[in-house]
């Protein structure tokens, strides 16, 4: 196989990966490990050798902040399909708790959600090595265990912040601040949105803007292991109220701590606790509980639309700095991404051409569905505006819950929670007559009645499983 420096030598229009091409990795998160993961093991497969590094200065075998990522940490059970048939699968030390269902909490009723078909199951996990202020944690985070498994692929991981990025020679030069410029073949950008890495490339002339994102917020309580077992199970806890500003809300049981997490648009710590005192909310903590002491607490910035033209010549965006899904499953969207682009790299080669023809195809698919996304939320928004939506929705999900009907509605909302589905699917799967016609049908019961036809379902909380109102 030809060298690296006889392919430049020939002055070749083609750009591709070579043996002894160096690649830089900027962000060891998710979508960093990731695409390193999968451009080594495809590089081995076709018996080329790279050289990775990847630039991270974060410890993420410490807990927050030093060692955090800013992200609620849920994984959906497509995803760990997904990575299952990668070979990786996640031991205990990663997974806090496996949930098997979800409960949604309105003002007029909550219930109790099985999995559909009783088989799909989500993950809850730390992105680090817990909150902050945790004791003797003997627990893995995610973005640790993924690091790992990049750097037993053959990954360098240089503990250092990027401080510059120029090209050289038709070659990209990444510097540190400790470091003289290195040269590169290939530059995969895998930083989030809360990144100051992402302004490197403001004046480089690349045709590529950030996304578009807002503030959402993210806090953990510590409150043990039993009282997370007697008031929140082994469920996701999810929020359908009219709070304004409020888009989605859900509280995620992890060990011995619950994170809480709120999107919307730029939420702040009174909108907060202004939540954490909603009767629907405090029903999920013990009654002496009170929510103004986070063990630990942050506002990240979320992408909620992606950027403008990814890549360039040598050079790739994935993850939140790319493009992502709207809300939900920012991880599985990462996984996507970077394989694809790892891909395009081995297999077509690193020219904005390349990824143009091959790994753009993935990020022009993730912005399309977020277009199916936006909608979904517009109707969600709606539904959280009106007292009888709220009413039908919650019954024909209880009578779904509670009989052989066909779990349409409790699928849709499983889904759109989850992040498990494409917002297309969920959108088509509301089209079909039989959900338009049940929709109708329990939507006309509320508005005869001005209440629930079937009164058990205001007491539907009192025998769920593991939940206490």
């Amino acid at each position: 196989m030809r060298s690296a420096d006889h392919h430049r030598s020939r002055g070749s229009p083609d750009l591709k990966l070579v043996d002894g091409s160096r690649v830089a990795v900027i962000g060891g998160g998710p979508s960093g490990s990731f695409f390193s993961y999968f451009l080594l093991d495809m590089a081995e497969r076709v018996d080329l050798e790279l050289s990775v590094d990847i630039f991270e200065p974060r410890d993420f075998s410490l807990p927050a902040p030093q060692g955090c990522n800013n992200c609620a940490g849920v994984i959906s059970e497509s995803l760990l399909q997904n990575l299952a048939t990668e070979g990786i699968n996640l031991p205990t030390t990663v997974v806090q708790r496996g949930l098997d269902s979800y409960v949604m909490h309105t003002d007029v009723g909550s219930l109790r959600i099985e999995t559909p078909l009783h088989e799909k199951r989500i993950a809850a996990l730390f992105r680090s090595a817990g909150p902050r202020g945790v004791q003797n944690s003997e627990w893995v985070g995610f973005d640790e265990y993924l690091l790992s498994l990049a750097k037993d692929k053959g990954a360098r991981v240089i503990k250092a912040r990027v401080t510059e990025v120029d090209r050289s020679g038709g070659r990209l030069a990444v510097q540190t601040r400790s470091d003289p410029p290195q040269i590169y073949d290939l530059l995969s950008v895998g930083t989030g949105v809360n990144s100051q890495s992402i302004k490197l490339f403001k004046d480089q002339g690349f045709d590529y803007k950030p996304p578009k994102t807002t503030k959402t917020a993210i806090h953990e309580y510590f409150i043990g292991a039993d009282n997370i077992e007697k008031y929140l199970g082994s469920s996701l806890h999810v929020f359908l109220l009219d709070v304004p500003k409020l888009d989605f809300a859900m509280i995620i049981p992890k060990g011995n701590y619950v994170t809480v997490c709120l999107l919307g648009s730029d939420i702040d710590e009174a909108l907060f606790q202004s939540f954490l005192k909603l009767p629907e909310v405090k029903s999920c903590f013990p009654h002496d509980w009170v929510g103004d002491q986070p063990d630990c607490k942050c506002f990240p910035r979320i992408n909620v639309r992606g950027a403008v033209q990814p890549f360039a010549d040598r050079v790739v965006f994935i993850g939140d700095s790319g493009v992502t899904r709207l809300y939900k499953d920012g991880i599985g969207a990462a996984y996507r991404a970077a394989k694809a682009a790892a891909t395009t790299a081995i297999f077509e080669g690193i020219s904005a051409k390349d990824f143009k023809k091959r790994y753009w195809p993935v990020c022009r698919a993730m912005s399309i569905d977020n277009r199916f996304g936006r909608f979904v939320f517009s109707i969600t928004h709606v539904i959280q505006r009106r007292l009888l939506l709220r009413q039908a929705v919650l019954l024909m999900a209880y009578q779904e819950q509670r009989s052989d009907f066909s779990p349409r509605m409790s699928s849709v909302l499983w889904d759109t929670f989850t992040g498990s589905a494409p917002y297309k699917d969920i959108f088509l799967r509301t089209l079909h007559p039989a959900f338009i016609s049940r929709m109708i049908w329990d939507l006309s019961n509320s508005f005869i009645n001005d209440r629930f036809v079937d009164r058990d379902v205001l007491q539907t909380t009192s025998d769920m499983k593991g939940l206490r109102r």
